[in-house]
């Protein structure tokens, strides 16, 4: 517009608009001051402050775009609604495996007596409940079966011969029983066709057995049971038997003896190499002593050597020493289990296989009155609790043996 001005020949033009080139610029070195305040600030937060470097390093990258002259394009926020989380990566649970235990007994025969407890109260008139909860909380439960499930056959000539009825294999069932060793001097009892319908009856009932067969490889057949990935492994052999045509070699079926143990040393070794945890059940020694025999101890610590981990022995018919051979337990005999109508002294053992500490042994006491066998704690029947009792039986009988109040073995 212009605008005249008096006394003059001449008008001047007054600039009335803005210089947008030049304010724009001098906006853009206020931006650029700008954002380098907040990235010396806020690199110094870093360091102070623990801000998070992604935001620092944000700010440094708008302030390289601005200088390039990019185009800044800002993210939209998330809603309030959903704050921005970290992702959180879940590690998979570390699987624990809980020990396992397995319970060893003394010697099981179905006496009359037995079984017309078994006939007129079932399962509880052959063992109490309490001494049964013991036995069916084991995941493996393995006894020396010393008789004959059989209706067949002639008696052999001999003081005691043993055979029962094959039904009355379902007190074994009820009793939690899983492993049977046939190695003793009475699967024989009524010939070899008894002790084939020994060897049938104990399968059927789902009752692996060892000891007995129709060879050496059969007799002398390893049972392998599996918990959680871990392989426990039972043989059974004798070096009791009344007749040496009752040895496997000489007749078949037979049974496995160890009267020359070189047999039953490379058996145990080879079996070492298919299980995790080896117990070998032998049938030995002198009945109703506490004496041990020489060849006790030499077979028991040469088993050990061979590879087992533990040996449990029978026979007797009373309780005998137990020993600790480089760290490993030989229980020379528990005595009687399930037998006669009186047992004043019994032995339970039960182990506990524990992923990370190995093996522990522990004892539990029982006895029986009028063919019903109970834990030694349980006081209806003996008058007194016999646990300290039979405790202490074993503690003068094995010097190398720490047995505490609970019946927790340790070596001394």
């Amino acid at each position: 517009m212009f605008y005249p001005e008096k006394g003059k020949k001449y008008v001047r033009i007054r600039k009335n608009h803005r210089n947008y080139q030049e304010e724009m610029q001098k906006k853009r070195w206020i931006k650029t001051a700008v954002i380098l305040v907040i990235v010396v600030a806020l690199v110094g937060a870093g360091v102070f402050f623990r801000v998070p470097q992604k935001l620092a390093t944000a700010a440094v990258n708008v302030y390289g775009q601005l200088q390039s002259g990019k185009k800044v394009t800002k993210k939209e926020p998330k809603a309030a609604t959903e704050p921005e989380q970290e992702e959180v990566v879940e590690e998979p649970e570390e699987e624990v495996i809980e020990p396992a235990t397995l319970i060893f007994t003394g010697d099981v025969e179905l006496s009359t007596y037995v079984q017309a407890n078994y006939d007129a109260s079932g399962i509880d008139g052959v063992t109490s409940a309490a001494l049964r909860k013991e036995l069916k909380a084991a995941d493996i439960a393995a006894v020396n079966n010393e008789f004959a499930f059989s209706e067949r056959g002639t008696a052999a000539d001999k003081q005691y011969t043993f055979r029962v009825a094959p039904h009355y294999v379902s007190a074994l069932n009820e009793l939690g029983i899983d492993v049977a060793g046939l190695a003793n001097n009475h699967s024989l009892d009524y010939g070899q066709d008894a002790l084939l319908d020994t060897i049938q009856t104990l399968n059927d009932a789902g009752i692996d057995n060892t000891g007995a067969g129709n060879s050496m490889d059969e007799a002398a057949r390893l049972v392998v049971k599996e918990i959680d990935g871990i392989r426990y492994g039972f043989l059974a052999c004798s070096r009791v038997i009344p007749y040496a045509s009752w040895d496997v070699r000489n007749v078949q079926p037979g049974l496995f003896t160890c009267y020359d143990p070189s047999e039953l040393i490379a058996r145990t070794q080879a079996a070492k190499e298919q299980c995790d945890y080896l117990f070998v059940l032998v049938h030995w020694g002198i009945e109703h002593t506490t004496q041990l025999e020489a060849y006790q101890s030499q077979i028991g610590q040469a088993v050990i050597d061979a590879g087992a981990d533990a040996v449990i022995g029978a026979h007797p018919h009373v309780l005998q020493g137990i020993e600790y051979y480089n760290g490993k337990p030989i229980f020379y005999s528990l005595g009687n289990f399930i037998f006669n109508q009186d047992i004043d002294q019994t032995a339970i053992v039960k182990v506990t296989a524990d992923p990370e500490a190995g093996l522990s042994f522990a004892l539990i006491p029982a006895y029986a009155r009028s063919a019903t066998t109970r834990l030694a704690s349980e006081t209806e029947a003996a008058g007194y609790d016999k646990t300290e009792e039979i405790l202490n039986t074993l503690r003068d009988l094995s010097p190398n043996v720490e047995i505490d109040d609970n019946g927790i073995m340790s070596e001394r």
